[in-house]
């Protein structure tokens, strides 16, 4: 089981990265860079690949509408080429509030697109004249839709790999079962490994039963934040303003994913209430709302017992990498705690 973290660069992204080489030596196996609409991921995971040896890169995520597949695809080479082959293509659809709102293009067919976007990756990586006919994009140009003058061209460099592992974020049924079908990895967002099954469990197996065999066991990264010992409980109410904007404000009603997963979960209720205060502004009163419950099962807050319990739990429910926010007063600590879920995860 791996070991990885997100990034987490509020208090200075170089003070951040500087504390990388640490982690790495601690034993942490992979790092993710969010971008949503902030910052770039791109250029920050070219500055982590040179201040790191060892330690994989993964983009958490890069939205698919936000540029076009074969960029997407010479993106990811070149994070590939400069790492030495740590990079991992993270990807997802995001959400029609940042992708309408911020990017300013229409958000339609995420299946669609996503199976696409794969197809076309993995054709530039293995340097085929690109030619593509599908249903969103279609490589070269039709000479009617713009000059007549596109080819079909091939990557001018080598990539170091010619497949570079895919990561897609999902957690709607249908989404589910294409990640299983066609990427590496899948990273879905507020785990609870009793639940697992039931909510994923026939997405995940009519995926797999499409799966190409040359693409290995699927990697099923699993986020949670990490506090160990007998006094940690209180790290519990961090969660709740993050737990609280997503099910209460990411989205509106009927078209917000992550409300809809807490309604699986069996939350119906609570979850109804967390959005409709989230929308009328009342986001403490909506955080205040998230069930303890859900804090505790998606976290790995507690003693050593407890945490080596979840991390059991985790593997048991088909869980390979574990995506840590390490809780602690001092950096020396959050070391510390790393080197911990390193010892309980081997």
């Amino acid at each position: 089981m791996r070991i990885g973290m997100a990034l987490n660069y509020a208090g200075g992204f170089k003070e951040t990265v500087a504390e990388l080489a640490d982690y790495e030596s601690a034993g942490l196996d992979i790092v993710f860079v969010a971008e949503a609409y902030s910052f770039d991921a791109v250029s920050q995971m070219g500055y982590i690949a040179a201040k790191t040896e060892r330690l994989q890169i993964a983009s958490g995520i890069l939205p698919i509408y936000s540029r076009t597949p074969t960029l997407l695809a010479m993106t990811a080479a070149g994070m590939d080429y400069v790492s030495d082959g740590r990079f991992v293509l993270g990807i997802g659809a995001s959400g029609p509030q940042v992708i309408e709102g911020f990017h300013g293009v229409p958000y339609t067919a995420p299946l669609g697109r996503t199976r696409e976007v794969i197809e076309i990756c993995r054709k530039v990586w293995r340097r085929e004249r690109l030619t593509h006919q599908g249903r969103h994009y279609t490589l070269p140009l039709p000479p009617e839709q713009g000059t007549g003058l596109g080819k079909p061209l091939k990557l001018i460099n080598h990539p170091v790999r010619p497949r570079i592992p895919i990561v897609v974020a999902a957690i709607g049924p249908k989404n589910v079962e294409l990640t299983a079908e066609l990427a590496e990895g899948w990273e879905p967002i507020f785990y609870v490994p009793e639940k697992a099954a039931d909510v994923w469990g026939a997405s995940l197996a009519a995926g797999k039963a499409r799966r190409a065999e040359e693409l290995g066991e699927l990697d099923v990264i699993a986020q949670a934040t990490l506090a160990i010992g007998d006094d940690v409980s209180g790290y519990l109410e961090f969660g709740r303003p993050m737990a609280a904007l997503y099910i209460g404000g990411m989205g509106a009603k009927g078209r917000n994913f992550y409300n809809d997963l807490a309604r699986r979960y069996g939350y119906e209720k609570e979850a109804e209430q967390i959005q409709d205060l989230y929308l009328e502004g009342k986001k403490e009163e909506a955080a205040a709302l998230v069930p303890m419950e859900l804090l505790e099962n998606m976290s790995l807050i507690g003693s050593e017992g407890f945490v080596r319990d979840r991390v059991a739990a985790l593997k048991e429910s088909g869980v390979t990498t574990i995506n840590v926010n390490p809780v602690a007063g001092t950096h020396e600590e959050r070391l510390k705690l790393i080197e911990k879920i390193k010892e309980l995860a081997a």
